[in-house]
């Protein structure tokens, strides 16, 4: 899917509304528990809560896919019908999926093995031929399997995916992340930018944040973290010394808002121009900390707008979810959250590279059936 460049990025309802993982074995602490204090930690003034997310990885992540490559639209082959030198040409797979070849009409090859393409070429071929043809197809390159690697490595962009492909292997084709020493490099050079925030960094799958450690991957050498990657996943290492406030869900414009020192929940939703109607407002969730271990906070926002509640006072790179309905247990919020956040991030993470590329550049993809939508930007409301 492609869209304008220049917008601002809105979460459809659906995936606001639904989550990406079945739910905990054990349901642990429900908003009465927060309120209550019995999960308060002690460490802060606010009853924020560690909540445990569910952590179902699948076993076969970390197995290289054994399934043959398959062709798709984009891939360029080279044909040659063996015994005739002349015949060899270099074609690419037509957006319709088929193969134009010779005096071939056109031969379905959209999820053929170069096996099973070769098969479907020799039969298109037979009606044309005295003797049995026999075809020869070489892959030369490959568009139809992509991944996305973004944020803060060395060369971000779209890469193509011939063979299975690690999460380690992936983020070396990109250069790896930015080291100090780069760092350095370039602040000297007056450019401005930061190293990977290892805590909110994420790999999205079918709209889905994967239960991926980045900091364990990639500072502790936790290898149970390296996944194989599949076509259309989507890595993304935010920035480090980012100071925004993500404020999100049920508001008028979910966006980004800079920190600043003193921003408040109530100064935060204002900046987003306040919620919309059908908006749970008691119960306005703060989840803070990494993606893996986050802490939730859940404030009375109607009550603080009114003055019978305390408001929270915020922290750079904290998420601000404004809920549809109430939930009882705080995981729930947590996860809605979380899910509203990478899939807003990657998506203005995709404008950003299309908005750097020439004519003919990757575009943002949204995989179907994701729950993700592009809209354009609520416009501030009117002053009356």
């Amino acid at each position: 899917m492609r869209e304008q460049k220049g917008y601002w990025f809105v979460i459809a309802l659906a995936l606001i509304t639904g989550g990406c993982h079945t739910a905990p074995t054990h349901s642990g602490p429900t908003y009465a528990d927060l309120n209550s204090g019995a999960t308060q930690n002690s460490a802060t003034a606010t009853n924020f809560s560690a909540v445990k997310m569910p952590n179902q990885r699948d076993p076969n992540w970390l197995r290289p896919p054994t399934e043959l490559f398959t062709l798709g639209p984009g891939d360029r082959v080279e044909i040659e019908i063996l015994g005739e030198p002349g015949s060899r040409t270099t074609t690419i797979v037509a957006p319709d999926g088929k193969l134009y070849f010779n005096l071939v009409a056109g031969v379905d090859v959209w999820g053929a093995t170069l096996a099973q393409a070769k098969a479907a070429l020799e039969k298109g071929l037979a009606g044309y031929v005295k003797e049995k043809p026999q075809v020869s197809i070489i892959l030369r390159g490959v568009e139809s399997r992509r991944i996305w690697v973004l944020g803060r490595v060395q060369a971000p962009g779209v890469y193509a995916m011939a063979a299975p492909m690690s999460l380690l292997e992936a983020i070396s084709m990109a250069g790896g992340t930015m080291s100090l020493s780069n760092y350095r490099d370039q602040e000297a050079a007056g450019v401005g930018e930061e190293l990977a925030d290892m805590s909110r960094s994420f790999v999205i799958r079918h709209g889905k944040r994967l239960p991926v450690d980045f900091q364990k991957l990639l500072k502790q050498g936790d290898l149970s973290q390296n996944i194989y990657l599949e076509p259309d996943d989507f890595v993304y290492l935010p920035a480090a010394r980012a100071r925004e406030v993500y404020v999100l869900g049920a508001v008028q414009q979910p966006r980004p808002v800079p920190y600043s020192e003193g921003l408040t929940v109530a100064a935060a939703v204002a900046s987003a121009y306040g919620t919309i109607k059908g908006a749970y407002m008691h119960h306005v969730a703060v989840v803070r900390g990494s993606l893996s271990e986050p802490q939730v906070a859940v404030v009375d926002y109607k009550d603080v707008i009114r003055g019978k509640a305390q408001d929270i006072a915020l922290q750079p790179n904290d998420i601000v979810y404004v809920p549809f309905s109430p939930y009882r247990y705080l995981w729930k919020y947590v996860e809605l959250a979380v899910n509203t956040f990478v899939s807003a991030s990657a998506i203005n993470a995709g404008s950003r590279l299309e908005n750097q590329t020439t004519v003919g550049g990757a575009g943002v993809f949204i995989p179907v059936g994701s729950g993700v939508q592009i809209l354009p930007p609520v416009a501030p409301p009117p002053i009356r």
